[in-house]
């Protein structure tokens, strides 16, 4: 897991956060995004000490239904940290870091 990832995730209408996260204007919680990329590094085999979040700014809102396009970035050399991007269409929605 040396290289850079992409995956998409699509964001069911129904998704239990909605109900919450606000009723009349249903927005994804950041910490929701976040999970999304973990999930995308653990399909690639990283361990979870590698899923550790450094940073992260949430840019935009995600709705229902959304089609997200998650982006890391290999690691710089020596280093045990990826950048990540969150999009949604040409949209960035969030941002940050994760890895030891």
């Amino acid at each position: 897991m040396t290289g850079p990832l992409h995956g998409e995730r699509r964001i069911p209408p129904d998704h239990p956060a909605f109900a919450g996260h606000f009723p009349g204007q249903p927005l994804l919680p950041g910490v929701l995004l976040l999970a999304e990329v973990a999930e995308l590094l653990r399909e690639a085999g990283a361990p979870e000490a590698a899923l550790h979040f450094g940073a992260a700014k949430f840019l935009a809102p995600v709705g229902p239904g959304a089609l997200l396009r998650i982006h890391v970035q290999a690691p710089a050399a020596g280093a045990g940290t990826r950048r990540f991007e969150i999009l949604q269409d040409e949209r960035l929605v969030a941002t940050g870091t994760v890895g030891a």
